[in-house]
């Protein structure tokens, strides 16, 4: 042994139990976390702004081809009323915090448009075409109003929810809606 190199420390004489294992990680290595949470997997889907009259159009659009679509496949206004729901859902959540009180509103009439070529009773005429809608109408009231009641409570959190991070930030915000 040389007298001018440092000495090295003894080895470590803890019991085999006592040891901290080696890693496999590289020393630099960054751990991976594990699965996201659910609240930040939600984030990674689209989320647009749409204005009033976005909302409107994009319900309306939707609804109309989906109308569409019903008459071509089945016919039966069960999957159409069904399909409604999530539309409504949609809207209510992608509408811009300015506008939230459009989308329970635009809603019904976005409904009754995409009836237009679900109930299209073919061989009555005009007067027949009516007939369908308006029986159309009457019989699926029931998942109208209950996806128009899905927008409104969605788009009363999202305004309380608004309205309380304006008061947080100290903005004492408009007291209307």
């Amino acid at each position: 042994m040389r007298r001018d190199a440092p000495e090295r420390p003894a080895p470590a004489t803890r019991p085999v139990a006592q040891r901290r294992p080696v890693s496999a990680r590289p020393a630099g290595a960054v751990r991976r976390p594990g699965p996201a949470p659910v609240a930040a997997q939600a984030r990674r889907f689209p989320n647009p702004r749409l204005t009033g009259l976005g909302s409107g159009l994009f319900c309306g659009a939707t609804m109309l081809l989906l109308g569409f679509l019903d008459a071509a496949l089945s016919g039966s206004l069960g999957l159409y009323s069904v399909a409604f729901l999530p539309v409504c859902a949609l809207t209510a959540l992608w509408v811009r915090e300015g506008d939230l009180l459009t989308a329970p509103v635009v809603l019904p009439n976005a409904f009754a448009l995409g009836l237009l070529p679900a109930a299209a009773d073919h061989g009555g005429g005009f007067g027949g075409h009516l007939m369908g809608l308006v029986t159309a109408l009457a019989t699926e009231a029931g998942w109208l109003y209950g996806g128009t009641l899905l927008a409104g409570v969605v788009v009363l959190v999202r305004r309380v929810r608004l309205v309380a991070r304006r008061n947080a930030a100290g903005h004492p915000g408009h007291p209307g809606v």
